[in-house]
């Protein structure tokens, strides 16, 4: 991987949080009320999930 790629990732996930604030902003406090009723450890969890999910998906597109 090089820097080029990363910095693609980065732009990428930039946009996707851009177009999520730009196009939905009052969905927000919706969402964030709703995230801090689920308990810490299945934020946690949930962040874990997310984190080997994009694992997966950026070595399935480097292999």
């Amino acid at each position: 991987m090089s820097w080029a790629d990363l910095l693609t990732g980065l732009g990428i996930a930039a946009v996707l949080e851009g177009l999520v604030l730009a196009l939905a902003p009052s969905r927000i406090d919706e969402v964030l009320e709703a995230i801090r009723r689920i308990p810490p450890e299945a934020r946690r969890s949930l962040g874990l999930g997310v984190v080997a999910l994009g694992v997966t998906l950026v070595w399935i597109a480097q292999g």
